[in-house]
């Protein structure tokens, strides 16, 4: 091959020549310095399209003898998520045999094992197994195995194939995940809307086959959503083209606009025009406006008790890239929150603010590019909207910050006035304060929380709190460490505020790393929550919960926080536990065929869910009404508290000691 065609590739070429010279007992040693060499291009743009002829060579000269990679006519794609998650040097060997794969496919390397289209197969099948890291979201298990570069390195390699392999085949698995993404209603929207300009840009669309039909609909909910924006490329064009039209059918624009938005959750760039359109030319008419905003009776209502504060307040969100704040206004409006005054209060405060240099940075960190120096302010009230709009949208991207998340959204939902106001100090002073145990903590004289570099793939919100918010929470994990109980007992109290009930139990001895009183636990967690054991109440606010993340053979990978939000019988007849997971990806296999849904049992957008019984396998701790312990309780049927134990035993608890010893809660 040609070397040193690119100017930052002879450390590259030089280890590759030493490869090819190396003895057979060298030969280990030199490949390790190769794909050393290789991962300084695994991250960075156009890294890949210089990688792809160096893995051709590789082929050639034996760099993959001797490993699982060695006959590309017998891999596995299946087996790809697995190897990737092993990290360097095992991903770096993966990544170079996509890439042969990839030069196979398109003709550039002719092989004796393999045809172009097995070549090609065999790369759907690998993207289509690995759409969701495509996408962007990272599981539990990728997050507790992978560095920051590690995944950003695997999401680069499937964004490259996807952009580079023919994708008809796929349509259906890509409309579905679409689809189920959508359905939950994320806060951030820019990964599924990429994957849906790929679709469009690249995929020839077949309008009488189901799945085309759906990949159509997404695509114009993105783009076009109603047949006068179909015929535009610019804001321009459009613009003009509403200035001709009558007012009934201005009300069908708006109206197609609204309902493609309410759907999907996903707004077009000439939706925001069009709001501003009917604001400017049809000032009184709420009918035009409820269409737009897809608004039920009671958000009607709220825009004319709000009308004169909001025709003034909507222009100044409404600027290149923040389109996304449609969808939550309009939430903000159906729910009424602008009838509480600290809500309204707050952000007619933040309209005015000015934001600290360093959070300016960190808020262009989670824009795109594209932005450049474009004033951070409008995205800050913005971002804010669609966070109060919706609270089950927040993300800890691919951080290790579920705490924070969790915060958040609880905030949003019982406290919009509270974040609001953090939101600003924040933005404003580039600094947190919280109290815990009547000592003012300030976020800027912490240390590290447990983020190492921040992940900036978030929303505009998070990127401004988590960084401040993750510093407090490890230093209340900190001060409240070597107190026999679990830390939780009393950070999440001081964390979340007064939502949180101060009993709390944890079937997690920290003392002896053991399991204790399980069958206890169990009883306690039914007569909290279950609605058949406690009397049947409901729950007031969500409540946090700790629980073991298994991967899909069962097996223990960590502590993890979500929030219980409500326990009510689902569509299948089951008692369901619905809660927000807050890695945004609430649909991941548990193992012992424990699948959480997020659609199709009765969930709301956000949502994840499970039977009663299920969660309560993978809970090891949670907060109570002390009350509780006091009143007379039903007890659980031994065979249900049996089978939940013989499914914690069997998975995560394998790392435990199991006692009996009554535990006092």
């Amino acid at each position: 091959m040609e070397t040193a065609i690119y100017s930052n590739t002879e450390p590259l070429d030089r280890s590759l020549e030493e490869f090819k010279k190396a003895t057979r007992l060298t030969r280990p040693d030199k490949a390790l310095k190769f794909s050393s060499q290789i991962e300084r291009f695994t991250t960075e743009e156009g890294g890949l399209d210089i990688l792809i002829p160096y893995a051709i060579e590789a082929d050639r000269i034996g760099y993959f003898e001797g490993t699982n990679w060695h006959e590309p006519g017998k891999l596995v794609p299946s087996l790809v998520r697995g190897t990737l998650l092993v990290g360097p040097p095992t991903s770096t060997m993966e990544l170079m045999s996509d890439l042969r794969m990839l030069a196979i496919a398109d003709g550039r390397y002719n092989h004796r094992e393999i045809s172009r289209e097995e070549a090609a197969y065999y790369l759907e099948q690998v993207v289509v197994n690995n759409l969701d890291i495509a996408l962007g979201v990272m599981n539990e298990e990728a997050r507790m195995r992978l560095s920051k570069r590690e995944f950003q390195k695997i999401n680069l390699l499937f964004r490259y194939l996807l952009e580079h392999i023919p994708m008809d085949s796929m349509k259906e698995r890509i409309a579905d995940e679409i689809e189920i993404h959508c359905i939950q209603r994320p806060v951030e929207t820019q990964k599924i809307v990429e994957l849906i300009r790929l679709i469009k840009d690249r995929v020839k669309i077949v309008k009488n086959k189901a799945a085309d039909k759906k990949l159509l609909y997404y695509i114009n909910a993105c783009f076009h959503p109603s047949k006068v924006s179909q015929g535009c490329e610019t804001l321009e064009e459009y613009g003009e083209k509403l200035k001709k039209l009558s007012v009934q059918e201005i009300k069908k624009e708006a109206r197609e606009m609204g309902e493609a938005m309410e759907n999907t959750g996903l707004v077009s760039r000439f939706h925001s025009s069009l709001l501003i359109h009917i604001l400017e030319t049809h000032p009184e008419s709420n009918s035009l406006i409820k269409a737009v905003l897809a608004l039920t009776a009671g958000g009607e209502a709220q825009w004319e008790d709000h009308k004169s504060w909001l025709f003034t307040f909507i222009p100044e969100l409404a600027i290149p890239g923040s389109k996304q704040y449609i969808n939550g206004l309009s939430n903000i409006l159906n729910k009424a929150l602008l009838s509480r005054r600290a809500v309204k209060a707050g952000l007619n405060n933040m309209r005015n603010v000015k934001i600290h240099p360093v959070v300016t940075r960190q808020i262009r960190k989670s824009l795109p590019k594209s932005y450049g120096n474009t004033p951070v302010l409008p995205f800050v009230l913005s971002g804010t909207i669609r966070i109060l709009g919706q609270p089950l949208g927040v993300s800890q991207g691919n951080n290790p910050t579920c705490q924070s998340a969790r915060a958040i959204s609880l905030w949003s939902q019982h406290a919009p006035a509270k974040l609001i106001d953090m939101i600003i100090n924040v933005a404003t002073q580039n600094r947190l304060l919280m109290r815990f145990e009547n000592v003012e903590l300030n976020s800027n004289h912490l240390g590290k929380g447990l983020v190492d570099q921040l992940d900036h793939d978030l929303d505009v919100v998070s990127a401004i709190l988590v960084p401040h918010l993750d510093k407090i929470y490890n230093e209340m994990m900190r001060r409240a460490a070597g107190r026999i109980e679990d830390p939780h007992k009393w950070v999440n109290p001081a964390m979340y505020g007064q939502w949180i009930q101060t009993g709390f139990a944890s079937a997690y001895d920290y003392t002896s790393n053991s399991i204790r009183d399980y069958n206890g636990f169990v009883q306690l967690f039914f007569n909290n929550f279950h609605p058949e054991y406690n009397g049947n109440k409901m729950m007031t606010y969500p409540s946090p919960l700790g629980i073991f993340i298994t991967s899909s053979q069962a097996k223990m990978l960590g502590f993890h926080a979500i929030s219980l939000l409500r326990v009510k019988k689902g569509q299948d007849g089951k008692m369901r536990a619905y809660f927000l997971n807050p890695n945004n990806e609430g649909r991941k296999n548990w193992g012992q065929e424990i699948r959480p849904t997020v659609y199709g049992n009765g969930e709301e957008a956000g949502e994840s869910s499970l039977p009663f019984e299920e969660l309560a396998a993978r809970v090891y701790a949670f907060h109570f009404h002390p009350s509780i312990k006091t009143k007379k309780i039903k007890k659980v049927e031994s065979k249900t508290i049996k089978k939940i134990r013989e499914l914690a035993e069997t998975s995560w608890g394998k790392q435990y000691l199991w006692s009996d010893i009554p535990a006092i809660w």
